[in-house]
């Protein structure tokens, strides 16, 4: 059986964490990019931590990376 191929799109998008908890998959937060000074503080606050993905789309996720 020959290697299985890394869905790139989804590798630049996403982390894949393991610890003994399970594993988690990572999401860098919508609209950081530019545009952030009309922002209220709160938003700006939220935007920096990373968003957890749900179940159902860390079986998709891991399932189109994996060597994650």
């Amino acid at each position: 059986m020959g290697k299985l191929k890394t869905n790139k799109a989804i590798a630049k998008r996403f982390v894949v964490k393991k610890s003994r908890q399970g594993t988690k998959v990572l999401k860098r937060t919508d609209g950081q990019d530019h545009f952030n000074s009309r922002e209220s503080g709160k938003t700006k606050r939220n935007k920096r931590s990373d968003k957890t993905m749900t179940k159902t789309l860390q079986k998709t996720i891991t399932t189109a990376l994996p060597y994650a």
